[in-house]
């Protein structure tokens, strides 16, 4: 009997395949606990017209993170941050205050997607923004007293 998965079942297959099961477990286990459904031509079809769509989103969302890293690659970005005497700083600069600090210019990044050690010194220092696996970006952070 040939089923089509609605989620994923260990040892059979992943969500959206098509699989071959036994009859009696397709029916009284697969299609009961509401793991699969039976696969008529219909429901093959429409599960491989999700699957497309799902890949075209997928390939354009990797398009436009690749035109994003490219964009930030080798930016210049102004961290300005509270300094005591001799320009020490109170406390270090961090992905969140980067995040921030290019949130200003106009680029929404995720602190968690950028990659840094925390700074305590005024000047500059490099900090990597990983978008996805892949998908890198390398910019130059300014620290600047308030």
């Amino acid at each position: 009997m040939k089923v089509l998965l609605l989620a994923d079942v260990k040892n059979v297959g992943k969500k959206g395949d098509v699989v071959e099961v036994a009859d009696g477990y397709g029916r009284n286990f697969l299609v009961k606990k509401g793991l699969a459904s039976i696969a008529t031509a219909s429901v093959v079809h429409e599960a491989a017209q999700k699957k497309a769509a799902q890949d075209f989103h997928r390939a354009e969302e990797i398009k436009a993170l690749k035109a994003l890293a490219a964009e930030l690659n080798g930016k210049t970005v102004s961290v300005k941050i509270k300094t005591g005497e001799n320009g020490k700083l109170f406390g270090s600069v961090t992905s969140a205050n980067v995040a921030a600090a290019l949130a200003e210019a106009g680029y929404d990044v995720d602190k968690k997607k950028i990659k840094m050690e925390n700074v305590k010194t005024l000047g500059a220092f490099e900090a990597e923004i990983r978008l996805m696996e892949g998908v890198t970006a390398k910019i130059r952070c300014m620290v600047e007293a308030l």
